[in-house]
């Protein structure tokens, strides 16, 4: 019996051999690029008909495919650039680089979108919207200059508080409720001239992508959105410039090698000159901005690249010589890509971010500076373990020094001393993990978790109130009111005031009922904490960012979405439609008078509530032929309330706080109930190209007066619930014509004319509506502010 046994044993033993060898498997993997450039690709398609599978790059232009052995044809896809076609013999481990070559495209062949915008059926990543640098410049928009915000401002879920608006709004939330990366920095303000253009110079864009929900485990820190935009890497092979020359602004780009082949640079800058002639019309006033985007990338060797970064941008808007306004952005980045094996890829990242606020007021007598500065170090790894198995994984810590003001006086005789407002120190840290697995052809999952820990520091003074409380109730008024405090300690910066720690699972899936059509599901749970200090509807250079502490608790999202994707006439033309519903927790209110500017002690006028916003959206995109385009239309709705917090004590009898509004739900400054958009573009012939987009939005929320009384001969108007009216409905359309002359395709310089109309039919929509006392009739009226009105614009376009 025994003998028997070990017969039984060696045969099973020399089979699970065979089964072994025959399942023997090897990877595939190495770079694509662009023939020209050298740029790498982001989101090319590389297939293996025969096994059904594939993959596709990274935000490196990396790529790894885990294959059985055999002989394979490997196709590799990238709209805009011709097809290659490899065979492979698969005996062992290879390093395949794939440079493509750009396609020129027939007139009736011409595409709107790249590889990078197309909707992925079998992929669990749901409510990410892309946008290549190619869309972004087709969009019309005020004064002629392509703009990345404005253009995802198309999208569907997006809105914005309107014209001349700073920042963007997403599902409902607010401005700073958005993690914008600049190559993987934080900008904490995306708007140059309060809202007209946007900092990110169009030109220098690579890749932009807006994740509305599903985040990833490798995002944290802000509960509505993540905006990723990465720059260009810079031509390594021959020296090029572009840029344009607009009506209000210009801009200039210039790349080239260092070391043929291996290392580039990419220098740009733009900068506006319509005040340069206001002196003409004997107008004092200033209003411009400048910014420089620069990026070195080195290639060491096959498995090493480093890359150096940065962007630096100011603005200024002055009113006579009484009042200065400059702020802007400065951010630096050093990256360095190591591949440790074909299956596992990792990046390093050492960032530095500053964002500063000033003011400069005459008429009082002082300057006002303020900022907020962060140092980020976080590493990265990508590990294909198989086909059907990735994981994420990295280490995430943010150093943050807050600085809410300081005080200088500027006139000998204002009266007014220096004061540093107490400056705050926190710390971030965050550790995730993120797992893509294709459980079968048609189930595939995205699950994560990220674990982040917030330790709020100590500072030089620290306020102490009576039961902790710094903002009080006053039951017999029904209104709150700011707390003395009680005493002022001095914690010392290395001191822990506050701590949280948070789990932050994240999950996806996406179930393929065949190549076209797909339902997707996800849930996100992201903790915030930093907060902006606004209790305006638009986030303004003058906004204070404040970090969570003993009195300001972090925001913590749930979000849940559900969807259903389909490629129609094999993907000429793509349906998304999504649902999805978001509680916030912890959302920050403020007291009836708060005043947010210039306060050392900000927690007397803030209490903690709540906000949820859900909705319906719909995208459907036409990516084929000489008209393409897309509609996107978003029912939704987004609330907040601050209920009342424990019942108190007033003399042996129990009072019930009235909270905020009541205690009641109120529509948030946010609150689009409707929310449609159509952009298309028509390739008429080789020499022209025309663009349109119109937009539909529901009245931003606000406040009439509901009634007025009389006090001393003056007429004072009074309010009722918070958000309970409208502005009028905001609709607009634009178009652009763009030119480009037959005579550039035999010369050197290659050049296009773009003329365009914002707001054709001059529509005056309403950024706000105040009510005043006509001085001659004595009778109140209401005064509508309109930003702009049809603005016609051209600008030239160069390359060489």
């Amino acid at each position: 019996m025994s003998h028997r046994l070990q017969h039984l044993l060696l045969l099973l033993f020399i089979i699970s051999l065979h089964q072994l060898s025959a399942q023997k498997k090897f990877t595939i993997s190495g770079t694509i690029t662009e023939a020209t450039s050298n740029e790498t690709l982001i989101g090319v398609t590389l297939i293996v008909p025969e096994l059904r599978t594939g993959a596709t790059t990274n935000e490196y232009g990396f790529y790894s495919l885990t294959l059985p052995e055999g002989t394979y044809e490997i196709q590799v896809s990238y709209l805009g650039f011709k097809d290659i076609r490899q065979t492979v013999e698969l005996t062992a481990d290879q390093k395949i680089n794939f440079q493509m070559v750009e396609q020129a495209q027939q007139l009736e062949e011409i595409t709107l979108i790249e590889d990078a915008e197309k909707l992925n059926i079998r992929k669990p990543q749901m409510s990410v919207n892309a946008l290549s640098s190619k869309t972004i410049k087709q969009i019309p928009v005020v004064l002629g200059e392509a703009d990345v915000i404005k253009s995802i401002l198309l999208l569907p879920g997006v809105t914005n508080a309107g014209e001349s608006a700073s920042g963007f709004n997403v599902r409902g939330g607010a401005a700073d409720q958005n993690l914008i990366l600049l190559d993987e920095a934080t900008i904490f303000n995306s708007s140059h001239l309060f809202g007209l253009f946007s900092v990110f110079n169009p030109d220098a864009i690579k890749d932009v992508k807006l994740f509305k929900g599903g985040i990833p485990s490798r995002y944290g820190g802000r509960v509505s959105s993540v905006l990723e935009i990465f720059q260009k890497e810079g031509n390594s092979k021959e020296f090029h410039v572009n840029g344009g020359i607009g009506a209000v602004a210009s801009r200039l780009l210039a790349e080239g090698p260092i070391v043929k082949d291996r290392a580039a640079f990419l220098v740009g800058g733009r900068a506006s000159y319509a005040h340069l002639f206001l002196p003409l019309f004997d107008i004092d006033n200033k209003a411009y901005f400048y910014d420089l985007n620069t990026k070195l990338n080195y290639r060491i060797n096959e498995r090493n690249n480093i890359y150096l970064s940065g962007y630096f941008g100011r603005d200024l808007f002055r009113i006579s010589d009484n009042f200065v306004n400059v702020y802007g952005n400065a951010v630096f980045n050093f990256r360095w890509n190591h591949l440790f094996s074909d299956k596992l890829f990792s990046n390093l990242s050492l960032i530095y971010s500053d964002y500063f606020y000033g003011l400069e007021l005459d008429f009082v007598g002082f300057e006002w500076d303020s900022g907020i500065q962060n140092f980020n170090i976080k590493y990265d790894l990508k590990h294909y373990l198989n086909d059907n198995l990735q994981l994420n994984y990295g280490l995430n810590n943010i150093y943050y020094r807050f600085n809410p003001g300081k005080i200088i006086p500027n006139r000998p005789d204002s009266g007014i001393l220096e004061e540093q407002l107490t400056e705050k120190y926190a710390n971030e840290f965050a550790a995730y993990v993120d797992i893509e697995h294709n459980l079968s052809d048609k189930l595939s999952l995205e699950y994560g978790l990220r674990l982040s820990y917030f330790l709020r520091l100590g500072q030089d003074e620290f306020n102490v109130y009576l039961d902790n409380n710094p903002v009080i109730f006053d039951p017999f008024t029904l209104t709150y009111r700011e707390a003395e405090p009680v005493g002022v300690i001095n914690p010392g910066r290395g001191a822990n005031l506050a701590n949280f720690t948070n789990l932050e699972p994240r999950f996806a899936f996406s179930y393929s009922f065949n190549e076209d059509n797909s339902i997707k599901g996800s849930y996100t749970r992201i903790a915030q904490y930093l907060h902006l200090l606004s209790n305006t509807s638009s986030p303004t250079p003058l906004d204070v960012w404040t970090p969570s502490g003993p009195f300001v608790k972090p925001q913590l999202l749930d979000q849940f979405a559900l969807g259903y994707f389909k490629n129609i006439s094999g993907g000429d033309y793509t349906l998304e439609t999504e649902v999805y519903y978001k509680d916030i927790q912890n959302r920050i209110d403020y007291i009836d008078g708060a005043n947010l500017i210039a306060n050392n002690a900000i927690e007397q006028v803030i209490l903690n509530g709540q906000a949820r916003a859900y909705g319906w959206e719909v995208l459907v995109r036409k990516n084929t032929g000489r008209l393409n385009g897309w509609l996107s239309y978003t029912l939704s709705r987004s609330e907040q309330r601050t209920p009342g917090r424990q019942p108190i004590s007033d003399n042996g009898r129990t009072n019930q706080e009235t909270g905020i509004n009541n205690g009641q739900w109120y529509n948030s400054p946010f609150d689009k109930t409707h929310d449609i958009t159509l952009f298309g573009n028509f390739e008429l012939n080789q020499k022209w190209r025309f663009n349109a987009n119109f937009v539909y939005q529901t009245g931003q929320p606000t406040n009439y007066p509901i009634g007025q009384f009389e006090f001393q001969g003056i007429t004072i108007p009074y309010y009722g619930l918070r958000n309970q009216d409208r502005l009028p409905d905001y609709h607009r359309l634009d178009i652009s014509a763009t030119l480009t002359p037959k005579k550039n395709k035999n010369r050197k310089l290659q050049g296009e004319w773009v003329f365009s109309f914002y707001n054709i039919y001059n529509r005056r929509n309403a950024a706000s509506i105040n009510f005043r006392r006509n001085q001659d009739t004595g009778v109140n009226e209401a005064v509508r502010t309109s930003i702009f009105g049809i603005v016609p614009s051209v600008t030239y376009n160069f390359r060489f």
